[in-house]
C-alpha cells in the first residue's frame, strides 16, 4: 500500500515547507486538511480572520466529531493512494490522528515539525507579503497576538498536542531551509 505523510506542528512550524520539499523530491498526491475551512471562507465571500476561521473549524467539528477534517478528507486520501503516496498537509486534533491510524495502520506517517513560538510568531507576521498572490489562502499573515491566540485555542480545544507527540518523525525548524531540506531528506531514507 502507498503511504500516507501527515504533516503536523503549530502553525508557522514550517509544514508548508516541508510539504513542497516533499513534493519536489518525490511525486506525492497533496490535501491540504485545513483547505476545507479556507474553501469555506472563500464561499462566504468575505476576507479571512483568525476569529472567522476558528469559528469555522470548530463549526465542523460541532457537526462532524474532533475527528472532522480526517474524516472530510478520507475520501480525497482513498482516491489518491490508488495512485501514489500522499502528503496530508496539516493534521491536527489526537481524533483525528486515531480515525487516520485506525484506517491506514502502518501506510501512515507522521511528520511533525517544530520550531518556538518565538521563531513561529515572527514567520507568522506579514507571512502574506511574502509570499505574494495565494488564490488558497495557504500563506495568511497573524499578528503575535493572533498566533497565540490559535495556539492556545488549538492546544486546548483542538487536542492537536497529542499527533505531535505521537509523530514517528521530528524536524526541528529553527535554522535554515538548508537545514530543515537535509533533515527532511534523511526522514524520506528510514521511509522509502
Amino acid at each position: 500500500m502507498n503511504k500516507l505523510v501527515c504533516l503536523v506542528g503549530m502553525c508557522g512550524a514550517g509544514k508548508s515547507e516541508v510539504a513542497e520539499y516533499l513534493k519536489s523530491k518525490r511525486e506525492f498526491g497533496y490535501v491540504r486538511f485545513g483547505q476545507i475551512t479556507l474553501d469555506k471562507v472563500k464561499e462566504m465571500g468575505v476576507a479571512p480572520t483568525e476569529a472567522l476561521e476558528k469559528e469555522i473549524r470548530e463549526g465542523f467539528r460541532k457537526e462532524h466529531g474532533m475527528a472532522a477534517f480526517a474524516v472530510l478528507n478520507i475520501p480525497k486520501f482513498d482516491e489518491l493512494l490508488k495512485i501514489s503516496d500522499v502528503i496530508g498537509d496539516g493534521l491536527y486534533s489526537w481524533e483525528e490522528y486515531l480515525v487516520l491510524k485506525e484506517k491506514y495502520g502502518d501506510a501512515l506517517v507522521v511528520i511533525a515539525t517544530y520550531a518556538a513560538p518565538k521563531t513561529r510568531y515572527a514567520r507568522l507576521d506579514n507571512r502574506a507579503a511574502k509570499h505574494g498572490e495565494d488564490k488558497n489562502l495557504r500563506y495568511r499573515s497573524f499578528t503575535p497576538e493572533e498566533a497565540a491566540s490559535r495556539d492556545k485555542a488549538e492546544i486546548e480545544n483542538i487536542n492537536k498536542a497529542g499527533p505531535i507527540a505521537m509523530a514517528d518523525f521530528t524536524l526541528v525548524n529553527e535554522s535554515s531551509i538548508k537545514e530543515l531540506q537535509g533533515q527532511i531528506d534523511k526522514v524520506l531514507e528510514r521511509i522509502f
